[in-house]
């Protein structure tokens, strides 16, 4: 037992530091909180589908004649809103295609495809929106997402100024995948804030520094004139060359008058900042 107490005593204590930890420091990191990939802020979509006219009728009955002079009953059959949704679906691409096709007959060009996936796309992250747990609607949602970023990525390749003009037309971002992914770690960022907080302290600090020498400046102006004007009296006195001129002491004595002004212009903003402040 003795021995064991002399070998334990004998082992040097353990360094102890005295610096801060992380922990010490006022800094605190929340998780970021994770995107789901059919949402707008990560698919890159900017807009939403316009509201659906709850007076309009299905495409091909728009014209009918029969249908103008038909009863509200029998036209309230006919509204878009009251049928199926693949037929609003339908309608909204369309018209999303009508924006960008290259002629009346143009479905199948790059434009068009992109405009019908956009469609669909917004159409589902509608629908997402009110039923979230709807796992069918949610797989082809990602499908056409990742579809809809290949045909992109092909277009931004090979014709850049009608990859631009189609971003801006469907109102689109693209977003590659990153190059190398990078998982987001407490222990680094905590390494980022912390940096950061050094950083502000230091400018803090030099800021108030800064302030302290410009206060130094008026007092240190008024000393520096008298002690030229004292060394160049007693230069002349002691009949020896002047080496303080009075052009340096002019030069001198206008820099201390622009500075007073400098002062006495912040104060009186400050007067009247404050007198603002309390009427």
């Amino acid at each position: 037992m003795n021995k064991l107490l002399n070998i334990v005593h004998a082992v040097p204590r353990q360094f102890v530091r005295d610096y801060a930890f992380k922990s010490d420091l006022k800094i605190k990191w929340v998780r970021p909180e994770k995107i789901s990939c059919i949402k707008p802020e990560k698919s890159g979509d900017l807009a939403q589908l316009p509201p659906l006219n709850p007076n309009e009728i299905l495409p091909e009955y728009k014209d009918s004649k029969e249908l103008a002079n038909a009863d509200e009953t029998v036209k309230s059959m006919f509204m878009l809103s009251n049928n199926r949704n693949n037929l609003t679906t339908r309608y909204y691409r369309d018209q999303m295609v009508k924006e960008v096709q290259r002629h009346e007959q143009d479905y199948g060009s790059m434009e068009a495809k992109l405009a019908k996936m956009t469609a669909v796309i917004r159409r589902y992250q509608a629908h997402m929106e009110v039923h979230p747990r709807d796992k069918m609607i949610k797989v082809r949602l990602k499908e056409l997402i990742d579809k809809r970023k290949k045909f992109l990525k092909y277009l931004r390749r090979w014709d850049y100024p009608r990859f631009e003009w189609i971003l801006e037309k469907l109102e689109l971002v693209y977003k590659p995948p990153p190059a190398h992914f990078h998982w987001v770690t407490r222990k680094e960022s905590l390494q980022k804030l912390t940096d950061i907080y050094c950083e502000k302290i230091k400018e803090e600090r030099l800021e108030a520094y800064h302030k302290e020498l410009q206060a130094q400046q008026i007092p240190f102006l008024e000393d520096a004139i008298k002690k030229m004007l004292f060394v160049r009296q007693e230069q002349i006195d002691c009949d020896v060359p002047v080496t303080v001129t009075e052009q340096q002491i002019e030069d001198a004595r206008k820099e201390l008058a622009e500075l007073k002004e400098l002062r006495d212009a912040a104060a009186a903003a400050t007067q009247k900042q404050s007198d603002e402040t309390f009427h």
